[in-house]
């Protein structure tokens, strides 16, 4: 099966199984997914981040966070730069998110990183998604 964008494949998955209160989530390995995957478990909106397997067996599993009456830590996850149009912030652009409850996700040339981090990094980058 041929997958145009594996990071809204990713994002669909978490999404799904979130709001299907599944305990756990398995991707396909990439170091980008798993960039991204760790980004997610520093900032809380997930509880682990393992990868599994070997060479083309090689699975992020992702443990998925719940709050105590057993609803979704994040509500959204939207993502914002597809392959037709990729969409910049300067690290000026960057605001909080949702008054604080959510957040962008951004590659920049110092690698992977929430909005926040940039922001204080004083770098720019390509909007991966938004989460809240």
């Amino acid at each position: 099966m041929s997958m145009n964008d594996p990071i809204a494949d990713m994002l669909t998955r978490l999404r799904n199984a979130s709001q299907a209160r599944h305990p756990e989530v398995n991707i396909p390995y990439s170091g980008f997914k798993n960039a991204l995957a760790q980004v997610l478990k520093k900032n809380g909106f997930i509880a682990d981040a393992s990868v599994t397997g070997d060479g083309i067996e090689k699975r992020i599993c992702l443990q998925l966070k719940y709050t105590t009456d057993r609803k979704p830590v994040f509500l959204e996850v939207d993502r914002i730069s597809k392959g037709g149009r990729k969409v910049y912030w300067s690290h000026a652009d960057i605001k909080p998110m949702r008054q604080g409850s959510g957040m962008a996700i951004l590659t920049t040339p110092k690698g992977v990183m929430s909005g926040e981090e940039a922001r204080q990094a004083g770098v720019g980058g390509e909007v991966v998604c938004t989460i809240w």
